[in-house]
């Protein structure tokens, strides 16, 4: 992810293994995560059972703030592509059966976004 991204907030994918060094700890037996992004500090992860956000606080980013959401409380989302002048797609997430999305993260350019639809519909549907 370069820094152009990093300064418009676009997520960018991250290693798995930087993943479970980091964030392993927060699993439960047999989940496994499938998938991971980064976007400054913060990091979102779609696991086996469940989305867990990262929110790090703070000048130090010691405090932090996590998330966890299964997928049987996804009720919809919504995926926008990246175009020519639009360099980034966007993801949005509605949990149960609230007006606004609870999540709305965008993706750098070079993240495959048909690779996470196809994640989200296939732990939705």
């Amino acid at each position: 992810m370069g820094l152009f991204d990093k300064i418009l907030g676009n997520a960018g994918e991250v290693e798995h293994d930087k993943l479970m060094k980091e964030y392993g700890h927060l699993l439960i037996n047999e989940e496994v995560i499938e998938m991971g992004f980064i976007l400054m500090r913060d990091v979102f992860m779609f696991t086996s059972r469940r989305l867990i956000l990262i929110d790090k606080q703070g000048l130090t980013g010691k405090k932090i703030e996590m998330k966890s959401m299964p997928y049987k409380s996804v009720s919809r989302f919504s995926l926008e592509t990246a175009g020519t002048f639009d360099l980034d797609a966007e993801l949005k997430i509605w949990i149960s059966s609230e007006n606004l999305p609870s999540v709305s993260k965008k993706f750098s350019k070079g993240v495959d976004v048909y690779k996470v639809q196809r994640l989200l519909a296939s732990k939705t549907c």
